[in-house]
């Protein structure tokens, strides 16, 4: 057992750090579209052809810019990050609670779990706070460098592979063995886990991680505590509250007080796993 703790923090992107869908603040408007028209002839359009939805939305974006004449490739992408405008104190939030957890002697870890574009969070204003990124991603044609198909698409249930990532240490996508191998030890133990999210799209993420021991937390737009209420309610988050990252915010003291119960958690487990060994060498001699 690692003297030092690793607590790993999970967000969802989309309303969860940013106040709206990713694609609203660029892509959409570039396609001429408002986002209920967007999100409309998506959802008609994989109804229509019988496809899931993060490859229906996918594929149609890819589509619907190629009709447009908008290059798409992952330069454009990048440049929709720009325009993200994030909720309050997310942009200094992350510096904070590493120096929150170095005064306690923990290592804390930033993570995306996303079904949006990979792109687009790497072309925003706070990409270098993350540790990885796991998002949706495109093959670019070589020659063009125009996306040509979905090579990592990751929906509401596949997300929870990345909280066995996580947890194994086990970052590379295209590895499949290390994440099912079993392991003596986790880099990051499910009871050091906290997820952010901010609905129905995070609930197997959230159920899973409150389950296992760690901290799940529904976020909302102020005045909007009603979207989440039936996640407290119905027993799939430890917490809801508002999307305010501010230092002295309601979340961002809870966020201090689980660092701590976990580092002490972590601390009295350590002192016990200790004596315990203590004893089994006493008893051997």
């Amino acid at each position: 057992m690692r003297k030092r703790p690793t607590i790993a923090l999970m967000y969802d992107f989309d309303k969860t750090l940013c106040d709206q869908d990713m694609q609203n603040y660029t892509l959409i408007p570039d396609l001429g579209m408002t986002s209920g028209e967007f999100w409309g002839e998506v959802e008609e359009f994989r109804m229509k052809n019988y496809m899931e939805g993060i490859l229906g939305y996918m594929y149609y974006t890819m589509i619907k810019c190629r009709e447009k004449n908008i290059p798409f490739t992952k330069e454009y992408l990048l440049s929709t990050g720009k325009n993200i405008r994030f909720f309050k104190g997310v942009l200094n939030w992350f510096e904070r609670i590493n120096q929150f957890g170095e005064s306690l002697g923990v290592n804390i870890e930033h993570y995306v779990i996303s079904s949006g574009f990979k792109d687009t969070i790497e072309g925003s204003a706070i990409r270098d706070k993350f540790k990885n990124v796991f998002a949706c991603q495109y093959y670019f044609d070589e020659k063009t460098g125009e996306a040509v198909w979905p090579k990592i698409a990751i929906n509401y249930t596949q997300k929870i592979q990345y909280v066995f990532r996580i947890s194994k240490g086990a970052y590379d996508e295209t590895d499949n063995k290390k994440v099912n191998d079993k392991m003596r030890e986790r880099v990051v133990p499910y009871n050091n886990m906290i997820y952010f999210g901010d609905g129905i799209t995070d609930i197997p993420c959230m159920t899973f991680i409150k389950k296992q021991g760690g901290i799940s937390i529904a976020v909302y737009p102020k005045g909007q505590k009603n979207k989440v209420t039936g996640l407290l309610l119905d027993d799939r988050v430890n917490y809801i509250c508002p999307a305010d990252y501010q230092e002295g915010s309601e979340l961002d003291s809870l966020i201090k007080c689980i660092i701590q119960e976990m580092k002490i958690s972590h601390t009295l487990m350590l002192k016990q796993r200790q004596q315990r060994h203590r004893e089994s060498k006493q008893s051997g001699n």
